[in-house]
């Protein structure tokens, strides 16, 4: 192990030239981080993670063994991606067609789960604070605060900051409070959207 700028970075891991690596992140057994990638703060990457040299990785995020952060990836602050999560770039590869200027950009916005063994097509934004379950496909736009379970992934409710699962109506009102934090969520059926209610 060494530590360089509170970094604890194992001794497999692969570390490019030109990669940038924030303070505090700790980079387990073979990982490997491409040049250009952007890794935040108080991060943690477990073993054998791939990430590219044009994705982006914001601070306090957790990813678990064995997942691919290819480029045009995006993951904002405190995501947390399970064991296994797949990514992807391109909507229909094939071996003998090179398609690198075809990449889709793939958003996953702050304080999103994904739950192991779950997969993220490319080309698709998840709002914040939702929840995909494991072993998830998900093959369009999720909204923030939902919960998504399923292949493919279906909306199955809604989820709070926390990761409390709620649903709408709740006995009749269009608001909803977290029991651990008190925030209080309201849902819009105009729009078919939660946010945490105003000047809480």
């Amino acid at each position: 192990m060494s530590t360089i700028n509170d970094q604890l970075i194992h001794s497999t891991a692969i570390i490019d030239k030109g990669s940038k690596i924030g303070i505090g992140t700790k980079i387990w057994h073979w990982t490997h981080i491409c040049s250009g990638a952007l890794v935040g703060d108080n991060c943690n990457l477990g073993q054998n993670v791939f990430v590219s040299g044009k994705a982006i990785i914001g601070s306090n995020v957790k990813i678990q063994n064995n997942v691919s952060i290819y480029d045009m990836v995006v993951l904002e602050d405190f995501v947390f991606c399970g064991p296994s999560v797949v990514f992807t770039n391109v909507k229909n590869p094939r071996s003998h067609i090179s398609r690198k200027n075809e990449y889709k950009k793939t958003i996953i916005r702050k304080g999103v789960s994904i739950g192991a063994n779950s997969t993220i097509l490319c080309g698709i934004e998840i709002g914040k604070y939702a929840f995909i379950g494991a072993g998830s496909l998900v093959t369009k736009n999720v909204k923030p605060f939902s919960l998504m379970l399923g292949a493919p992934a279906i909306h199955s409710g809604w989820i709070s900051k926390t990761g409390e699962r709620f649903k709408f109506p709740t006995n009749g009102l269009q608001e909803w409070k977290c029991s651990e934090t008190g925030e209080i969520y309201f849902y819009d059926e105009k729009t078919d959207m939660v946010e945490l209610k105003k000047n809480f």
